[in-house]
């Protein structure tokens, strides 16, 4: 027997138990390590089987498909050429592969399905992320236009870059507001070690302003697959602490909150502003932290609900900007 047939014995054997994808997924790691089938994989054989396959062998693949010439097939050909248009490509975080494609829209249907079957699911996740924030960060091209008239010159404006001036802000955020935020200190870098002073704070912090999520014990922690977050030793304090982990694709900033909303309101408010030190910049980034209504929390939750549909439909792995 392959070792793929194999797990796949073990993922029926987990489905009859009762067992869900995600920890039929984690029994799997556990018992197979680096030599797992891929998650999209393990998810896919699990739905096989809840669908009611028996078998957990391959399916037979079919010969190569014939081609033919004929007039219809080079008449179709030419409308399609004479349609096409030349555009500019698309900057996305990364070129995924088919199986990282994949991955992204099980864990988006995962998603939905939990928020459509539980309307406190989406209330119940904290998610949370660095960035830097800059002493100067220069204007965009928009927030640079000027008005003018047709017979009027075309405003000029010198190239500026961003000030070796920042500080490191993260935040933690849910369907009500900001639970928790804070900046790095001087020099500091996201290790494990730090991340993990910075979840404690961030318990301490649901404590005080999410009371019924600590008579309930029932939040959950949402973040990105940065090594800090996913580190072993992060984990394991995770568990220890009973706080669940809401999954994220790999190279999705487009479906976590703080990157789609949060950050990008914090610092399109700021750009072409200059601070002159980090106390300044803390003092302004935090102004537009608090600045931002709970309507605006809200929508931006409503909003991540859409797009895990969104991604769900779309065939390719980015849709943002399409």
């Amino acid at each position: 027997m392959s070792e793929n047939t194999e797990q796949r014995v073990c993922i029926k054997f987990c489905h009859k138990l009762g067992k869900t994808a995600t920890e039929t997924y984690q029994m799997l790691l556990l018992a197979y390590g680096d030599e797992t089938m891929s998650r999209a994989r393990v998810f896919e054989w699990f739905k096989r089987f809840k669908e009611g396959r028996t078998t957990v062998e391959s399916d037979e693949r079919e010969g190569r498909p014939s081609t033919s010439r004929n007039e219809e097939m080079i008449q179709k050909i030419r409308t399609a050429i004479r349609d096409m248009r030349r555009v500019a490509a698309k900057f996305v975080p990364k070129l995924l592969s088919g199986e990282q494609k994949e991955n992204r829209k099980q864990i988006a249907t995962d998603l939905l399905e939990c928020s459509e079957s539980d309307d406190f699911f989406l209330k119940s996740i904290i998610t949370g992320d660095e960035t830097w924030v800059y002493g100067y960060d220069p204007e965009t091209k928009v927030q640079s236009s000027q008005w003018k008239t047709p017979d009027s010159p075309r405003p000029k404006k010198a190239r500026q870059v961003r000030s070796q001036v920042k500080v490191m802000l993260t935040v933690f955020l849910d369907y009500q507001g900001v639970v928790h935020h804070e900046y790095a200190p001087k020099g500091q870098t996201i290790t494990k070690e730090y991340y993990i002073d910075v979840l404690r704070r961030l318990r301490d912090a649901v404590r005080k302003k999410r009371p019924e999520f600590k008579e309930s014990g029932s939040w959950k922690l949402h973040h990105d697959n940065a090594p800090a977050h996913s580190a072993h030793v992060v984990q394991q304090f995770l568990a220890k602490h009973g706080i669940p982990v809401v999954s994220q694709p790999p190279y999705s900033p487009d479906l976590a909150p703080c990157d789609f909303f949060l950050f990008p309101k914090i610092k399109i408010a700021l750009k072409g502003k200059r601070f002159q030190d980090v106390d300044e910049i803390k003092q302004n980034a935090t102004e537009q932290l608090r600045g931002v209504s709970k309507n605006d929390f809200h929508r931006c939750f409503q909003k991540w609900q859409e797009r895990w549909r969104t991604c769900m439909d779309s065939e390719e792995a980015y849709f943002e900007g399409d």
